[in-house]
């Protein structure tokens, strides 16, 4: 099995066990470290003598902040071809973990954003803590939510996939949890003991030892205005619908959608809308790649990354410039196939 220094692989008592090792980037995933744990996945589904795979992250910050955008801000600007061979393989990735025939024990921990949901959420066993801090930050970079994080979306109780996806603002594990991206709550301070028993004695053995009735998610207590607020048709009408109500949250979710890349906002908002129609995740991920293969092609992702991650101004430039000049084939054109489109092992 290949090493990779971005990825620590190893087995240890029948576990496969994979880390995350660039702590200073709060483990964000390069093209090189998506090849490393696919070859893991991949051999280990196969070896009769690992039982379960141990996702986790090296560090104290989170398991993933998600792919490296900077990585990707360059390669659009010279023609994308490695962001599109990148995204490819992750995708495959993401369903093949989510199809793995071995538990696949994902421990969220700290920050899990965007590809580091799409590594972890797809698991069988995904484990959050009290210092998790979920999100599908896309739309403030100009991006589009993916890595089946669009199925995930569309999949939550009542419309706070929706208010996720708009806002792109994080949420706890308690809200992981009620929105089925996440499975069990176990405490940070209790991680250590909870991997060892993993290692010792399997994922059911760890889970009864040290899993907890997590708290109450403060997102699901708010579904009653999220549900009538993100009904409305269009991005425009949701935030009017927000800005008009009530509760001082929704005029916060308002402000923050406000921000956000308007033809990411609209494009997101269809593309969780048809997401709960398709019924595979791989349906889904086929059309997440042709969002994302056109947001290469887009002015906001270029311009988004660059305000926030490149000069750090904070002050994109978007283009729309808003919501009004966002026409349907602006956000048709998004869901053109690509070419050639998304295909998995086996359906070639």
């Amino acid at each position: 099995m290949t090493e990779n220094e971005d990825v620590l692989v190893s087995t240890q008592n029948g576990v496969g066990l994979m880390t995350l090792n660039r702590p200073k980037a709060i483990n964000s995933l390069n093209y090189a470290m998506v090849t490393a744990m696919a070859n893991a996945v991949e051999a280990w589904a196969t070896d009769d003598d690992v039982h379960t795979l141990l996702l986790t992250g090296a560090g104290e910050r989170g398991l993933c902040a998600g792919g490296d955008v900077v990585a990707i801000y360059h390669d659009a600007k010279s023609g994308g071809t490695e962001s599109l061979a990148f995204w490819r393989d992750e995708y495959i990735l993401n369903a093949r973990i989510a199809n793995y025939p071995k538990p696949y024990v994902a421990v969220m921990d700290g920050i899990v954003m965007g590809g580091g949901v799409g590594v972890s959420a797809h698991g069988s066993v995904r484990v959050v803590t009290d210092t998790t801090k979920m999100g599908m930050p896309e739309v403030g970079i100009g991006f589009i939510p993916d890595v089946g994080g669009t199925y995930l979306l569309a999949r939550t109780p009542g419309l706070l996939g929706v208010h996720a996806a708009l806002t792109g603002a994080p949420f706890s594990g308690a809200d992981a949890i009620a929105m089925g991206f996440a499975d069990h709550y176990v405490p940070h301070d209790a991680l250590d003991a909870f991997k060892a028993a993993v290692i010792a004695d399997g994922a059911d053995a760890a889970l009864s030892a040290h899993a907890i009735e997590p708290p109450a998610s403060t997102l699901l207590a708010q579904q009653h205005w999220i549900d009538h607020c993100y009904a409305a048709e269009t991005v425009a009408d949701i935030i009017a619908e927000l800005r008009g109500h009530d509760a001082e949250p929704a005029n916060d979710a308002a402000k923050l959608i406000a921000t956000r890349s308007p033809i990411a906002l609209a494009v997101t908002l269809e593309a969780v809308r048809r997401a709960a129609k398709l019924d595979t995740l791989e349906d889904v991920l086929r059309e997440e790649f042709r969002t994302s293969s056109a947001a290469l092609r887009s002015h906001d992702l270029v311009e988004g990354i660059r305000a926030q991650l490149v000069d750090k101004d904070r002050n994109p430039k978007w283009s729309p410039a808003d919501l009004t000049q966002c026409t349907e084939a602006d956000v048709a054109a998004y869901f053109a196939p690509a070419d050639p489109d998304l295909t998995f092992p086996g359906q070639e």
